[in-house]
């Protein structure tokens, strides 16, 4: 038996985003003697799922842990992943990855959703926004999902991360937003009809700088007041440090 770790994330066209996923994937994997592989859903050429499956093979890889770094459970591309490998899906959603070729045990992981951590990362990022916290509301903003079940788990990870990113900075509000439908401007306006005018702080829940962080949001809010950076979870080294958690509970049985 040998052990490996395949990390699954999703990928763009953006350079910058690929390796901002490499780096903190090298290193967590620098905590470990067994291989560990990015990957990538879709979009970067030669680095696909099956790529990655067939390098940690080449490595002698038996028993495998893929690890979905994605937001939320709520994701339908981490259930699509993980149908992909054999595993039951959690609905009726059926994705098209077809299934992969893997000789060997596989263990799949879960993503981030709300991981406390991740909450004092997101703190980090708007600290400079943050005036007087006691006076200001958040409004996080993720990706979301319309599907039935994908909905519910986008809402409960994102529900419990305001509550966490509340707490830790003190702040009088926290709500959030998906983008998948379509609630930014409406849960902005809302905020600001309850007297936090400019004094709300939009917070990305995004894995990488992007398209969705640089583009999609502001326009989403175009005309609207508030305060944003437009700061994704990376390059904080929170993330390097959550993979190597999760690779070190699967290492010694743990999940």
């Amino acid at each position: 038996m040998k052990r490996g770790v395949l990390v699954i994330s999703h990928g763009s066209r953006e350079s910058e985003w690929v390796e901002q996923v490499d780096a903190s994937v090298r290193s967590a994997a620098q905590a470990f003697d067994v291989p560990v592989v990015s990957a990538f859903l879709e979009i970067v050429e030669g680095r696909l799922i099956q790529d990655g499956i067939n390098e940690l093979e080449r490595q002698g890889v038996t028993n495998f842990f893929v690890l979905p770094l994605f937001v939320s459970s709520g994701s339908t591309h981490v259930d699509e992943i993980s149908q992909a490998f054999g595993f039951p899906p959690l609905t009726d959603f059926e994705g098209d990855l077809g299934v992969f070729r893997v000789n060997g045990e596989v263990a799949y992981g879960l993503p981030i959703d709300d991981d406390p951590e991740i909450a004092e990362l997101l703190h980090a990022n708007i600290s400079e926004l943050s005036q007087e916290p006691e006076k200001e509301a958040l409004l996080i903003v993720g990706h979301g999902s319309k599907l039935p079940v994908f909905h519910e788990r986008w809402q409960s990870g994102m529900s419990a991360i305001a509550e966490r990113l509340q707490a830790l900075g003190g702040f009088a509000r926290a709500d959030y937003a998906m983008l998948l439908p379509d609630q930014a401007a409406s849960k902005l306006l809302e905020l600001q009809k309850e007297g936090y005018d400019d004094k709300i702080i939009v917070v990305p829940l995004f894995l990488s700088p992007g398209y969705f962080t640089n583009h999609v949001i502001p326009s989403r809010l175009s005309g609207l007041r508030y305060r944003y950076n437009g700061r994704a979870m990376l390059p904080h080294p929170a993330i390097a440090r959550w993979l190597s958690r999760r690779i070190g509970d699967w290492l010694s049985g743990k999940i």
